[in-house]
């Protein structure tokens, strides 16, 4: 606790956040069951348990206290230390169903006088309303509450399972100074899970959704992608970088503008997965770190093909993700990191197909792309995007081509004619700042790669 924010214990959370959550504030945890929200309050309280005030973690009509504390002890966050005095776990299941929600508030009070908390957390509040009271009764209940909690100086946190039209309904959502929301939604045969703030007084938060997953080390969060503020004084730099594609640099009058995007369309292949390791593997091999995302190849068939193209360079560095199990958020968080760790001057998405299906909202992608686009220019990364297409020519509703193809600064198209000799064709439909060749011109592909006459 510090600056007078609460930290969830999860960096990007904070972010998101702007620092984390408010203390002295009450707070409410939202989503339906299986969404994280009891993981993700006890990663908040391990991350802040310790000095001279303990926290409450008060459970009410939901999990029995046992099954609760067994899980949370699977989680690399839980201290079994801090079990001894500065994290206490208590229940309110028997209270509650002879006393009402009144049990609760006298539970606080008698913790408060004794012990002091400097964070409470009640799962589930939302159950408190199943034990029908009179709304008049708890919006008492919450006014007595939300002044004792704010006079001691206590951060609370009240999760339940409540819907978006619960808000208006219920009053814990009138007293609360933030309200974050956890969600999973069907994409096909998986889930998707966001992390969305709803509400949060007095803090410059990041509004959306951000991208979430759970797993053996607690809730991770991703960040959604936004467009950087570039500097006025930014130019793009007036320097041409080398395509790695024998032939195509005369194409593009010269290369490619350093810190530009080009996309590479054609069908199954055509070449596009060569086209970019060249690519690639030409800016691994000049002092440029590159970076290649990949979602068709898997390790042992990206190496065949790079031995064929003479190997792989120290300056070349690889992730692969399988198509089936692509979470945008995630794919673009772990791109940034390793751009930004490996100093990366040049990166590949081969292929943008995968992303644009791995999205559930055409209008969520393209706000990606783009965002993409802007942060890469930002930082003078040259990129290079691949994009699969109908046979034989370019077809504009292609999975969200026809959103995407403006942002590009180059736009280089494959084409496949197996009638034809040779069968395989290359044209520069678009090339920024540049007088590039109109004409379409034939290339060969072998396993030493692609080459244009």
């Amino acid at each position: 606790m510090s600056r007078g924010r609460i930290s969830t214990g999860i960096p990007e959370a904070d972010r998101i956040l702007g620092g984390g959550f408010p203390s002295s504030s009450i707070n409410i945890v939202m989503g339906q069951p299986g969404t994280g929200k009891t993981i993700f309050a006890e990663q908040m309280v391990f991350e802040n348990a310790g000095g001279d005030r303990p926290i409450l973690y008060l459970s009410t009509l939901s999990e029995p206290m046992e099954k609760m504390l067994r899980y949370v002890q699977e989680f690399p966050f839980f201290d079994a230390e801090k079990m001894a005095g500065a994290v206490v776990y208590d229940t309110l299941g028997s209270e509650l169903a002879t006393e009402g929600p009144t049990a609760l508030l006298n539970r606080i009070k008698a913790a408060i006088k004794t012990t002091s908390p400097k964070m409470i957390v009640v799962d589930s509040f939302k159950a408190l309303h199943d034990l029908s009271p009179p709304i008049s009764e708890m919006r008492k209940l919450l006014s007595e509450l939300a002044g004792l909690l704010t006079a001691y100086q206590t951060t609370t946190f009240f999760i339940g399972e409540y819907q978006t039209s619960d808000i208006p309904r219920f009053p814990e959502f009138a007293v609360a100074d933030g309200i974050v929301e956890l969600a999973r939604r069907e994409a096909g045969a998986r889930d998707e899970r966001f992390f969305r703030v709803l509400k949060l007084r007095g803090s410059g938060y990041l509004e959306g959704l951000h991208g979430m997953s759970i797993g053996s080390g607690g809730v991770e969060i991703f960040p959604r992608l936004v467009s950087p503020n570039v500097p006025t004084t930014h130019a793009a730099k007036a320097q041409r970088v080398a395509s790695g594609v024998p032939g195509l640099d005369a194409m593009l009058d010269g290369g490619l503008w350093m810190g530009s995007n080009t996309l590479v369309t054609g069908p199954t292949g055509s070449g596009k997965t060569t086209f970019a390791l060249h690519f690639a593997l030409a800016g691994a091999r000049s002092a440029e770190p590159s970076l290649y995302l990949n979602f068709q190849e898997n390790p042992a068939q990206l190496a065949r093909m790079l031995k064929g193209l003479g190997g792989q360079p120290p300056n070349l560095h690889l992730i692969y993700t399988s198509g089936v199990e692509l979470q945008i958020d995630s794919i673009v968080a772990g791109m940034f990191k390793v751009v930004q760790e490996q100093g990366i001057r040049r990166v590949v998405i081969d292929a943008l197909g995968d992303l644009a299906m791995a999205s559930s909202d055409p209008q969520r992608f393209r706000d990606y792309m783009y965002a993409l686009a802007q942060q890469l220019y930002a930082r003078d990364v040259t990129s290079l995007f691949t994009f699969e297409t109908g046979l034989q020519t370019l077809i504009s509703d292609d999975r969200g081509f026809a959103s995407i193809s403006y942002m590009t600064d180059n736009l280089v198209q494959l084409t496949l004619d197996m009638g034809a000799e040779p069968p395989r064709r290359v044209q520069v439909m678009k090339c920024r700042g540049s007088a590039h060749a109109m004409a379409p011109h034939p290339f060969t592909l072998a396993a030493t790669g692609a080459a244009i006459a």
